[in-house]
């Protein structure tokens, strides 16, 4: 791919780069006068007829062509670009191949310059809040989003508005809830993942493929809170390269001293080694609801506890537990 060259009529209007893209390039494009993202695809190469290999890798190639397609194909039936529910979700409008490369399009957001953590708490509400909305879409219908970190995640400002909002992008790492691409094919980042997934890819068979669930993405969401909070992810052990490295063995993260403790206490919950004990996006959702419109604080006095109901479901309780129910709270 490079500039001025029109693939499948698309024109890119600018030089292709790799930065943040992994095995791909990335460009804008033109298309009937209007703007686009266009995105090729490194690795797999589609073999041509007529190209050098035997027929048995020829067959091994077309192969793991033949699973690339229909994984993305399968992804862009479950998450439509035209789904009237998905106006903060940057879907791909347009998956082809050409030539021995593959390509994906989606429509072109020029997001803002903005960091999070200098904004004020409620325009930080507001970021959190749409992040939150998009995440509970795919996560209501059974898709984990699978590479949630900061630069999946764009910020911007609709026209005559004051506040920005998030865009999620790139839902190449995407997969159904419990149905992640072979060990050595899962996307991610190891900066941000959770630790169930950084065992899966490191080839811990006590961590199955149904194990990395919508759960994977709350771990990364907490990790994308603080981000945006403070600015970056909590710390940990220097003996461990990533938060989820830490969490899997056993290490303690540690949160920002100047967040209130109802914000800790729901990070605390969204970053436990157990997928299970997590709480789902909508009732991260309901905890968030209150930042932002409140001085720390007030928002402290409000309690923030863990509840487990008798499904074993962890369920996040602004008002703090009712007589008779069986609590935890994330210290």
């Amino acid at each position: 791919m490079k500039k001025g060259q029109t693939i499948n009529g698309y024109l890119v209007v600018s030089r292709p780069g790799n930065a943040n893209a992994g095995k791909c390039l990335w460009a804008f494009a033109e298309k009937n006068g209007e703007p686009f993202f266009i995105k090729e695809f490194l690795d797999p190469k589609r073999p041509r007829e007529n190209g050098m290999g035997s027929p048995v890798d020829k067959r091994r190639r077309l192969g793991e062509c033949d699973r690339f397609e229909r994984r993305h194909e399968r992804m862009m039936l479950l998450l439509r670009a035209d789904d009237p529910y998905a106006g903060n979700l940057v879907l791909a409008v347009d998956f082809f191949p050409d030539g021995t490369r593959y390509y994906k399009v989606t429509r072109r957001i020029d997001a803002a310059r903005t960091a999070p953590h200098t904004l004020s708490g409620r325009e930080q509400a507001v970021l959190l809040h749409t992040l939150a909305d998009s995440l509970r879409l795919l996560h209501e219908r059974g898709i984990v989003h699978g590479d949630l970190k900061p630069d999946n995640v764009l910020l911007y400002r609709p026209a005559r508005s004051r506040f920005h909002v998030t865009k999620l992008i790139d839902f190449d790492d995407a997969y159904p809830a419990g149905e992640p691409p072979a060990r050595e094919l899962v996307g991610g980042s190891p900066s941000y993942g959770a630790p169930e997934w950084l065992r899966y890819m490191r080839g811990d068979k006590a961590v199955r493929a149904r194990d990395l669930t919508q759960a994977a993405d709350l771990f990364s969401f907490g990790l994308l809170v603080h981000t945006y909070l403070v600015g970056e992810p909590p710390g940990h052990d220097a003996a461990y390269d990533s938060p989820a490295a830490a969490v899997a063995a056993g290490a303690e993260l540690i949160f920002a001293p100047g967040l209130d403790p109802q914000t800790t206490r729901l990070l605390r919950a969204l970053t436990d080694p157990d997928p299970a004990a997590r709480p789902s996006i909508a009732e991260a959702t309901r905890v968030l609801d209150g930042f932002g419109d409140k001085a720390p604080a007030e928002r402290a006095a409000r309690s923030s506890r863990v509840r487990i109901n008798l499904t074993g479901r962890t369920q996040l309780n602004l008002s703090g537990p009712s007589a008779g129910e069986r609590t935890t709270e994330a210290q």
